[in-house]
């Protein structure tokens, strides 16, 4: 049995807020590198960028679609950008058909290369992605060896502000896994994890909580999460270790590591997570993706009253229809339907992308651990 959550007034504030004109004046990207005063954003929520290539030919900013820039007088390259929707954008330079990174820019891992990020200020008020005056966790990178791939590995670790302060009180773990392409620092980094979480504890609205992201690049992700990461968080760190204190969720690739992982191993974890992903729905599935979804559809049809209990919350999001997951998870819902699975399901605009996963973490935090 399907629950709808639709939280209306986030989704028309975020609908409404992807062209509010939310700067007066242009500001420089908050990932801009020091000194450089691009790019930038400009009223509107365009994006405008300048790029110094005297010698090169045709030059074009890739984001979301190609712009093509105008060479200047002095040898540099500009354009402004369409109205863009708030949050993380990757971006790259195309300078005469190579595509680079922008040395203006922070980089970041994500489309499986070293790639550029733009910030787009979300709308006047919506403060959920912003750094507050408030108390602040942090977040430690921990090195960890994955027994299936043979090899070191690393996970970023966040505490909440009261970690330190609390004696020997212990906390609930929530294990947070990045999409392909991308790897621990996704969720630390481009999914501002610690802002968002920070925020929602010094309201009231989240449980504090210690959030794992592990390197989900693996051969077996499931054994090395069971093996190698969960055995070191819970003899390093002060956790409640069962179930009713361990929680899953993953973005695109991390989701599908997360059903797997919950549907093999019902009895570690109560709280789920599934964002912009579902189970690949035909035989085109990327490598690591393609694995034999029927086995994990049999064990829920074959128990479905087991999992129903097991599972306190198995929360599904998606950034509408013009996410690229839509139809995997529009097609798995259905089947949870007919199999009589219960489930959450959340939507909100915006795509396979960051601002989409952001979202996602900030309602699923809050539903957590309670």
């Amino acid at each position: 049995m399907k629950k709808i959550f639709l939280a209306m007034a986030l989704l028309l504030a975020t609908a409404s807020s992807a062209h509010a004109q939310v700067v007066s004046e242009p500001v420089t990207s908050d990932y801009a590198v020091r000194r450089s005063a691009y790019p930038r954003i400009l009223p509107g929520s365009r994006a405008e960028f300048k790029i110094s290539a005297p010698d090169a030919r045709k030059v074009q900013i890739d984001l979301d679609k190609k712009y093509d820039m105008e060479r200047q007088p002095d040898g540099s390259w500009t354009c402004v950008t369409d109205s863009l929707g708030p949050g993380f954008h990757y971006y790259f330079i195309i300078v005469d058909g190579a595509r680079v990174s922008d040395p203006a820019s922070e980089t970041f891992f994500g489309c499986g290369v070293a790639a550029s990020g733009l910030e787009v200020p979300y709308s006047e008020g919506d403060v959920r992605f912003q750094m507050a005056d408030v108390p602040h966790g942090a977040i430690a990178m921990r090195p960890y060896y994955s027994t299936p791939d043979g090899a070191w590995r690393r996970m970023m670790v966040y505490t909440p502000p009261c970690y330190h302060k609390s004696g020997d009180k212990k906390y609930p773990v929530l294990y947070l896994q990045h999409g392909g392409g991308e790897d621990e620092r996704g969720w630390a980094i481009q999914g501002r994890t610690n802002i968002i979480l920070d925020n929602l504890i010094a309201s009231g609205e989240a449980e504090p909580m210690i959030i794992v992201m592990a390197d989900g690049n693996s051969t077996d992700f499931t054994r090395s999460l069971i093996e190698d990461c969960i055995p070191l968080i819970e003899s390093t760190y002060r956790v409640i270790p069962d179930a009713d204190h361990r929680a899953l969720a993953g973005l695109s690739m991390g989701g599908i590591q997360t059903l797997n992982t919950v549907i093999e191993h019902p009895e570690l974890f109560r709280h789920v997570g599934v964002f912009s992903s579902g189970w690949w729905a035909d035989a085109n599935a990327p490598a690591g993706m393609g694995k034999d979804t029927e086995k994990y559809y049999s064990k829920l049809a074959s128990d479905k009253d087991y999992f129903n209990s097991q599972f306190k919350n198995f929360w599904i999001s998606m950034g509408g229809e013009e996410d690229i997951a839509f139809n995997n998870c529009r097609i798995m819902r259905g089947r949870f339907d007919d199999m009589g699975i219960k489930y959450t399901y959340f939507e909100t605009p915006g795509g396979h992308t960051w601002p989409v996963w952001r979202e996602s973490l900030y309602n699923f935090s809050k539903l957590i651990f309670k």
